[in-house]
């Protein structure tokens, strides 16, 4: 059996597979593989499963599981499988090439191993958005008796997913641009890249390659591609993607649709591109109404409506969505301010859009930059701005900008770089702040130098909001 021939139905007892990396992704590939009666050996540089489990869970699967050490397995493999988290540029990728070991990713695995092949497959990508997007076409497509399920890049393993029992009839899949190096047979039914802006340039190496792997959830698109209208360069990455020409070609914006696209007509969701200059929903369905958000709404409307949902199934899916945690979530409002959660704006391109949506902001900001420049977030919300609060690692390339480009923005630094130290960090954008003004965490950078994740550093910055109004009942 050829390798690039496997799938469900082959026989795999004769199968080496290395499976990289032992989080979610890759504890859950090894698994499914051995499942499926492959020789499996997990390898990691880390010194303990990051998924959760332990070794000896894993004993009943007769994997081999080798930890501390991620160069080479022990015996040359037939596949590897990489977690999204290796990057492209590892040692045991550049060996894998050089061995001419096939490479696949978790989604290509998932695509291979899926139970039912004719359960359409929705794609989603861009630098942000992403899972809120995904959430809310998965809401819209659990309409009458249809079931969906989100899976990929959002905490969901795919391969554990595709391999259960119990079949949704839709997958909304978050495709991240890691999880799309090594993803090449996946044909999904509609897809669409929501944005682009600089990010993961220190997993990429470069800009050029993080928008290569993107423009790859285009390729072998089956019915519809979907991009931004107001953001050209997703349709300059359809444009270079190998999708087909019959494929339908969907612009997106908050503009009146024209013929082939949705958008935006006096407060309702417009489709022109399935339907007649079809209503979907009303703007104010949309939950938070934020400009971006909005956008969000009408890329996963297009996505349902591609794979053939009802205008009534959308209306529906956003009536009932629940926004994820740390994504513009309200914390409080105490003493007419505002308090605001978008730990999840983890680069500059999803912090300008969350500062965008308010007038008046203290902007706190900070962590592990990823390799990004700051100087065209600073340009393009300096006037918002009614003071800055930083921490974290790299808040010294934030507080630069702020120097270059907003001068006269006042800017205080927390050099603790223990969880804790929200506390501070809260306490003066408090002093900061004036009556209408809100106090918004929008870190533009990721989390890992002080928190577990984003979410473990929202949780901190609501707990230190929340104590503001202890200590005010206390002090009264």
């Amino acid at each position: 059996m050829q390798i690039t021939e496997l799938n469900r139905a082959s026989d795999w007892s004769q199968v080496r597979v290395c499976v990289v990396g032992a989080g979610v992704a890759g504890v859950g590939a090894a698994v499914s593989l051995a499942k499926v009666g492959a020789q499996v050996e997990i390898i990691d540089n880390a010194k303990a499963l990051s998924n959760g489990d332990s070794i000896d869970d894993l004993a009943t699967y007769e994997l081999a599981v080798r930890l501390g050490h991620e160069t080479w397995p022990g015996a040359n493999p037939d596949l590897l499988v990489v977690s999204p988290g290796v990057k492209p540029s590892a040692e045991v990728i550049d060996r894998a090439k050089q061995a001419r070991v096939p490479i696949w990713g978790e989604l290509e695995l998932a695509w291979r191993l899926r139970i039912n092949e004719e359960t359409p497959w929705l794609l989603i990508s861009g630098t942000n958005g992403k899972t809120t997007t995904t959430l809310m076409a998965e809401a819209m497509a659990n309409f009458g008796n249809k079931r969906a399920t989100a899976i990929g890049n959002i905490g969901v393993s795919a391969v554990t997913a595709v391999m259960a029992t119990a079949q949704p009839d839709t997958y909304v899949v978050e495709a991240a641009a890691a999880q799309m190096v090594f993803a090449d047979s996946i044909e999904p039914l509609a897809s669409a890249i929501i944005n682009f802006a600089p990010d993961h340039l220190d997993y990429f190496g470069d800009l050029t390659r993080y928008q290569q792997a993107k423009s790859r959830v285009f390729n072998k698109t089956t019915r519809a591609a979907i991009y931004n209208l107001e953001e050209p360069i997703t349709k300059r990455m359809l444009d270079s993607s190998s999708v087909g020409e019959s494929v339908q070609r969907v612009g997106i914006s908050l503009a009146r649709p024209k013929a082939g696209e949705v958008g935006v007509v006096d407060g309702w969701l417009i489709d022109r591109a399935f339907g007649d200059e079809t209503p979907l929903a009303q703007v104010d369905e949309v939950k938070p109404a934020a400009r971006h958000n909005v956008l969000n709404a009408l890329f996963a409307a297009a996505l349902v409506r591609a794979a053939g949902f009802s205008p009534e199934a959308v209306a529906n899916g956003l009536r009932n969505f629940e926004p994820a945690k740390h994504r513009i979530a309200l914390v409080a409002k105490m003493d007419e301010v505002t308090y605001i959660d978008d730990s999840k704006a983890t680069n500059a391109h999803a912090a300008e859009t969350s500062i965008k949506s308010y007038s008046n902001v203290v902007w706190i900001a900070g962590g592990l930059a990823k390799g990004q420049d700051f100087s065209g977030l600073v340009q393009e919300v300096r006037t918002r701005l009614r003071g800055v609060v930083l921490l974290g690692r790299d808040q010294g390339e934030i507080a630069s900008a702020l120097e270059r480009h907003a001068p006269d923005v006042p800017v205080i630094s927390v050099s603790n770089r223990a969880p804790e130290s929200m506390r501070e960090v809260v306490k003066h954008a408090k002093e900061m702040a004036r009556s209408g003004d809100v106090v918004l965490l929008a870190p533009a950078c990721a989390s890992w130098d002080m928190y577990r994740d984003y979410q473990h550093r929202g949780d901190c910055f609501a707990e230190a909001v929340l104590s503001l109004d202890t200590e005010v009942a206390r002090a009264s």
